[in-house]
């Protein structure tokens, strides 16, 4: 049976502003996030994902009050990731009006947090975000893409296909692979990356990371994803969610 690919637009959202920048650096600020939260819901977009990308305990709050604010405004799925450190968070999250909540970091320090989590709400409500980039020389790992942490900045060692499946197994229920290399930029998906990563894995797969051109949305559907992820392009007018849909449809691919 084949599946609708969702469009998803993100709000890197920083104390209570939606921001982009590269790698999460010279961050540009993009608007309000209930607001382009709306806006989204309005244009036909089938999920909103919100991530918090100062993620301080000091700026939870803040946090909470902008996911209550947003999820009265749209009525479709919302992820919420960012500093997501416990199973109180989570239940915290849902609380405040998330379907989803996304999990980075704390996942990779310990990954039994990724079976907590499941076992407690379900996998349906976990997507794992995985922030991948490629290794070469003596830093390559077996895949050739390795896990980052800190906006890609900082490298683990940790072999980002391998991680993804591990994830997987332990109960996550959807992949968010972002593509550190092509982040914030419009040099389309990396479509290898995610090809290594859909070999092993049969949970959906988000693809994420350096979309640009309606094309880049299709390219990444035929290889397999189940969801796109954008924000850039959205943000800033470059794009709208009705015109990628547009060019997937008009590419024989199903849609929502």
């Amino acid at each position: 049976m084949t599946v609708a690919i969702r469009v998803i637009p993100c709000l890197d959202v920083d104390a209570g502003r939606v921001v982009k920048g590269v790698n999460f650096e010279n961050l540009r600020d993009a608007g309000d996030p209930v607001e382009l939260a709306s806006r989204y819901d309005r244009e036909g977009a089938d999920e909103v994902t919100f991530l918090d990308v100062s993620a301080s305990s000091g700026n939870r709050e803040t946090t909470y009050d902008v996911v209550r604010r947003t999820a009265e405004q749209v009525f479709v799925p919302l992820t919420v990731g960012g500093g997501v450190r416990a199973v109180d968070d989570v239940d915290r999250l849902l609380r405040a009006g998330a379907d989803k909540v996304g999990v980075n970091t704390a996942a990779i320090a310990r990954p039994e947090l990724i079976a907590e989590i499941a076992d407690r709400f379900g996998s349906q409500v976990l997507v794992l975000s995985v922030d991948a980039r490629r290794t070469t020389g003596d830093a390559r790992t077996d895949s050739g893409y390795e896990v980052t942490t800190h906006g890609g900045r900082r490298g683990t060692g940790i072999d980002a296909v391998g991680w993804a499946a591990r994830a997987a197994e332990l109960g996550a229920g959807e992949i968010l692979l972002n593509s550190m290399d092509a982040d914030g930029t419009t040099s389309g998906f990396d479509l290898e990356m995610f090809a290594a990563v859909r070999r092993e894995v049969r949970v959906p797969l988000i693809a994420s990371g350096g979309a640009g051109t309606t094309e880049h949305f299709v390219e990444a559907a035929r290889a397999g994803a189940d969801a796109v992820l954008a924000a850039s392009v959205f943000h800033f007018g470059a794009l709208t969610v009705g015109q990628v849909k547009d060019a997937l449809r008009d590419a024989g691919i199903e849609v929502r």
